[in-house]
């Protein structure tokens, strides 16, 4: 059996008074792609900021290869293999593509970061082409596909990606989903949050359900995008 790389129990969240996560468990396994779907405010993106360490937890635990990481900040995890792609991509806009990759690279020192910027580039030929242009000139889908490389710049063993698609035409969403696809043929172990329940559970090894905090059902992706009940919420059948 894989390994657990990330292991999610009795994890609660609140902001103030307000409980945005309810004591959920999940895991991921290495070599998945699990997705976390559900409506605008389930509580998914709150999820992922407290297992990066930008929220605090109020209750339960995160284990991450084995260990507690609750309480950690994104700079430690970020060493150990856990990045984000955050919602909104989050590009430094006055700087460059080629920049903005190597500030992904930012917590390394070894010397194949270079190697790694081509390897990029390789995924992303439209970043190639522009590798000298601002970041903030950029388009909505340009601009994720930046953040996607940054990510990948800090070699991540477990990728959180939190809705990659939201705000792009319908085009950048079928480049976007084909480039998720591909950095998980290439190995690397996926949490994929995404509203669009369709394309994530048709990319997905298994799947979470969220809603008003808690985790609904849960199971084969497969399985999930044929149930009645996931159908009616998420897919509007």
């Amino acid at each position: 059996m894989s390994a657990t790389f990330l292991k999610v129990t009795g994890l609660k969240v609140a902001y103030g008074g307000i409980q945005a996560v309810k004591g959920i468990a999940f895991e991921v396994h290495e070599g998945e792609l699990v997705s976390l779907i559900g409506a605008n405010g389930a509580g998914k993106t709150t999820t992922l900021k407290a297992i990066t360490g930008t929220q605090p937890v109020a209750a339960g635990d995160i284990e991450y290869l084995g260990r507690s990481i609750k309480g950690q900040g994104p700079w430690d995890l970020v060493k150990q293999g856990l990045v984000m792609v955050p919602e909104g991509r989050g590009t430094f806009t006055r700087m460059t593509i080629t920049e903005n990759l190597l500030m992904g690279a930012f917590v390394r020192r070894d010397r194949e970061i270079d190697a790694d910027v081509e390897r990029v580039f390789e995924i992303f030929p439209r970043l190639k082409e522009r590798r000298n242009q601002l970041a903030g000139t950029m388009s909505g889908g340009e601009q994720q596909m930046l953040a996607m490389g940054r990510a990948l710049m800090a070699r991540p063993k477990l990728l959180l990606m939190d809705e990659p698609s939201m705000g792009l035409s319908p085009i950048m969403v079928d480049k976007i989903f084909e480039v998720v696809a591909d950095i998980h043929q290439r190995g690397t172990t996926i949490l994929l949050v995404e509203q669009n329940a369709s394309r994530a559970l048709g990319l997905a090894d298994r799947g979470y359900v969220m809603d008003s905090g808690e985790v609904t059902m849960n199971g084969e992706a497969k399985a999930l995008l044929a149930d009645p009940k996931v159908r009616a919420a998420y897919l509007g059948e």
